[in-house]
């Protein structure tokens, strides 16, 4: 399948992401999940918009990572910077990985689907991926693959480089 094709898909049949060519079909996402990426959303947009950095994006946006076989990602929640957002179409997927990819985890994923994740957002050009596990209560984030930090519900999570200033303390993403 290509990106095209994922685009004429109808509503009801276009819930998931396009993996290496391959359509992998995903099913909503728990009441917990649905909170925890509100609430990273929430303080992510809220950083973004207030030192007017770019543009975050919800859950279902798709980011085509690769082309040929093509590879559309919907990371939960998403940030890119104001100077990549010019050259972009007014409508359909965006083209290129954002900056920033929040996923959070659900219990039915397996380690090599978030390590496959991670890889095609790193291997895209992702600054920075966090993935976030609601039943450890701890964040995994990513700035390459030799560059990987954890903390725990007593940590605070910060932007980095990528977010220079941004913090939140993980008792209020699992809120």
């Amino acid at each position: 399948m290509t990106v095209e094709e994922l685009a004429k898909l109808p509503p009801d049949q276009s819930r998931g992401e396009l993996i290496r060519g391959e359509f992998s079909s995903m099913s909503p996402a728990g009441h917990s999940h649905g909170s925890i990426a509100s609430n990273i959303l929430l303080f992510v947009a809220t950083f973004v918009r207030d030192h007017k950095l770019g543009k975050t994006y919800a859950a279902e946006t798709g980011f085509i990572l690769a082309r040929d076989p093509d590879t559309v990602r919907a990371p939960d929640a998403a940030f890119v910077r104001t100077e990549r957002l010019a050259n972009q179409p007014a409508t359909g997927f965006f083209e290129g990985a954002p900056d920033l990819a929040v996923e959070v985890i659900s219990p039915s994923e397996t380690v090599d689907e978030v390590e496959s994740k991670v890889i095609d957002y790193l291997e895209a050009g992702t600054a920075l991926v966090w993935l976030i596990y609601p039943r450890t209560q701890t964040v995994t984030i990513y700035r390459s693959l030799t560059d990987i930090e954890i903390l725990t519900i007593e940590g605070t999570l910060d932007g980095g480089k990528l977010l220079p200033g941004f913090s939140v303390s993980l008792q209020e993403i699992f809120e």
